[in-house]
């Protein structure tokens, strides 16, 4: 079987470049031929520095007005028990509670930033409150669990009594998924409750 002559052609070319590039070498050092390199290497700015590009001569640019940056939409509430109230009859948590991933999310957040204090369980009983520091209430008592969830989002958010605000260490999705773990946490917690004998006592009726 013989070779067509494009064949020979385009064998030889291919031989003639690993050869070239064999005996050339390449240093490392050097750049490859560059196209446009006034865009490959353009003038870096810091924040603060003066920038002869804007008519300001800033660098850093205030945004656009009535622009609002990426996941950080407004709050309009006050860090007031009034507006925890409130907060817990406009907000609802965008989330389903009781989705795997939000719960797996929720603990695992809880684990890293709540568990310290509350402890694992929710009952108040973690590290931080038992080496002297206050405990918090429950979080499987009655009245955690009587707080809707925009309450309790307000309170993650904006603090309340001894415990901070956490709303710049956790994301509003984070929160939502911290409140959901919580509604689990009690559920566990009705589930594991002793039942109450229906028996009367010796001696004692019936209600």
């Amino acid at each position: 079987m013989f070779m067509r002559p494009i064949d020979v052609v385009l064998l030889l070319a291919l031989l003639a470049c690993v050869l070239v590039t064999w005996t050339a070498g390449r240093d490392f050092s050097q750049p490859n031929v560059e196209f446009l390199p006034d865009m490959a290497h353009s003038v870096a700015y810091d924040a603060y520095a003066p920038n002869p590009n804007f008519p300001d001569g800033k660098t850093l640019q205030a945004p656009p007005a009535g622009t609002i940056p990426r996941d950080l939409m407004p709050l309009h509430y006050a860090a007031t028990p009034e507006d925890a109230a409130r907060a817990g009859r406009e907000l609802r948590s965008p989330l389903v509670g009781d989705d795997p991933k939000v719960l797996a999310r929720g603990a695992f957040v809880f684990a890293s930033f709540c568990q310290p204090c509350h402890g694992p369980t929710g009952a108040g009983d973690g590290p931080v409150a038992r080496r002297g520091f206050p405990p918090p209430p429950p979080l499987v008592a009655k009245h955690a669990r009587q707080l809707r969830d925009g309450q309790i989002f307000h309170v993650v958010t904006y603090g309340q009594g001894n415990m901070p605000s956490h709303a710049t260490q956790l994301s509003r999705r984070d929160r939502w998924c911290v409140i959901a773990h919580i509604r689990e946490l009690q559920r566990r917690s009705s589930a594991t409750r002793p039942v109450s004998s229906s028996k009367p006592a010796a001696g004692g009726k019936r209600p």
